[in-house]
């Protein structure tokens, strides 16, 4: 179960034009989100050891996610 509030997932889906959101379709995205978030995290958490860091920077997400496309 995601941790992501479906508040917040549901204002998302509204943002980009859905005017209806259904809740099942709220919890899968928060689903989907946290998912892709662990995976960019964690990605961004080897990338700052590697640099000698314990603190995991903006850059360290960003580099992690134009890794994995």
């Amino acid at each position: 179960m995601a941790e992501l509030p479906i508040a917040a997932v549901d204002r998302i889906i509204r943002r980009v034009g859905g005017q209806r959101v259904g809740e099942s379709a709220a919890r899968e995205l928060a689903e989907v989100l946290e998912e892709k978030g662990m995976e960019i995290a964690g990605e961004a958490t080897t990338l700052a050891e590697h640099a000698g860091r314990k603190t995991v920077r903006d850059e360290d997400i960003r580099l992690a996610m134009r890794k994995r496309g």
